[in-house]
């Protein structure tokens, strides 16, 4: 190559040589402990907060918004999901006093009770208090044979003789992919083989879901769980440590999706049973595949216990739900029965309040939903689809 060619090439290629140099100087600079920042800089924080457990943090926030606490629910409400907690009439009458200042008209007590647990607390809770509660039974599973011929009539024919008690629906029987009546929390040394389970479409239960219709008692099912409850309890678990206690992953259970399923296999072969699928039908994280089956099953409905921290974190979506389906979801708490519990549904429901603590550790934002789907939610909804007719007790 000619002289005058070497000299045109090095002198084109000086600034990419001055960049290269330089970048090297600035990461060498870069990688270097900085003379200024000091020895904490180097190393980190490694303060308080760092030996602060999940399960304890609860941080103060310095937002300044404006806040609402109705005292009252705006119509008359009725809860659908209380579980009864009352021992003696003095319990009783606590708790009337409770829904009176809470603006509640009348408690759906889902007992899940049957046989003499069942006639007593229909004795304590609908004689004193007539149009104050309602009462539901269980499913009788106790003791149960289910590989019995007779099994689909006795338990068909228990419900009928609550239903004679005063028994006006059934709730809450639960199927979390383990069966009927195998209780509410995560217990591996409890689990029965598959094959030896009461899942929510087993074709033994028919008769039991036909007699619902026949008597027109609706039924408070509870299906599946958040679906972080099949997975890991570990630093990518979104809820927090206190709802580990449901946690089934690793567990030998039907999964999620398919707990869905076969409720919705249900749904399918009973039309003329009203049901109440309770938590959103554990589908609050998903209002988009919650539509489908609503708009699928005209034979379903939903009520919103326990699922504030679910609804109350989409406060674009779920005012657009909540209206959209307003004929089709009812209020229920499922919390410890006080006033202050009932005022806090008040809030989310009714004030577009921001940043309400939520009991899972996230923000919750409120709802301010129109007095028409307020109204339909808080008791229009379970004045048409409960059975009122009056217990003969």
């Amino acid at each position: 190559m000619a002289k005058s060619s070497w000299t045109r090439v090095a002198v084109l290629a000086l600034p990419c040589v001055l960049a290269a140099s330089l970048w090297q100087m600035d990461l060498s600079r870069a990688q270097r402990p900085s003379e200024k920042s000091g020895a904490r800089a180097d190393a980190g924080y490694n303060g308080p907060m760092n030996k602060v457990l999940v399960k304890d943090y609860d941080p103060i926030s310095n937002l300044v918004v404006a806040e609402h606490h109705p005292a009252k629910a705006k119509f008359p409400a009725i809860d659908v999901h209380v579980h009864p907690t009352a021992q003696t009439p003095q319990d009783v009458a606590a708790m009337v006093k409770a829904m009176d200042e809470a603006g509640v008209e009348t408690a759906v007590l889902l007992t899940g009770a049957v046989g003499e647990r069942f006639d007593r607390l229909a004795e304590l809770f609908l004689k004193p208090y007539p149009g104050r509660f309602m009462l539901y039974c269980g499913m009788d599973v106790r003791n149960a044979v289910i590989e019995a011929a007779d099994f689909p009539q006795k338990v068909a024919a228990e419900l009928e003789r609550c239903y004679r008690v005063g028994a006006r629906g059934v709730g809450e029987v639960t199927d979390k992919g383990r069966g009927f009546g195998a209780g509410t929390f995560a217990d591996p040394d409890a689990l029965l083989p598959r094959d030896k389970r009461l899942f929510v479409d087993d074709r033994r239960l028919d008769a039991f879901w036909q007699k619902c219709a026949e008597l027109k008692m609706p039924v408070n099912l509870h299906i599946a769980d958040h679906p972080s409850a099949w997975q890991p309890d570990d630093e990518h678990q979104e809820r927090s440590p206190s709802f580990q206690r449901y946690n089934q992953h690793g567990l030998d259970v039907p999964s999620h999706g398919e707990m869905i399923r076969r409720f919705h296999t249900l749904l399918d072969r009973h039309p003329k049973t009203t049901f109440v699928a309770v938590h959103f039908s554990n589908l609050g994280h998903d209002f988009a595949q919650l539509s489908k089956a609503l708009d699928r099953f005209p034979n379903l409905n939903v009520d919103l216990s326990a699922r504030a921290y679910e609804f109350g974190r989409q406060p674009f979506t779920a005012p657009a739900f909540f209206a959209k389906y307003k004929d089709r979801i009812l209020y229920g708490s499922d919390q410890g029965v006080t006033v202050e519990m009932w005022r806090s549904w008040w809030r989310i429901l009714e004030t577009r309040d921001e940043f309400i603590k939520g009991p899972a550790g996230w923000p919750l934002y409120g709802m301010g939903l129109p007095d028409d789907v307020l109204e339909q939610v808080y008791r229009g909804n379970a004045k048409r689809l409960l059975n009122w007719e009056k217990a003969g007790m």
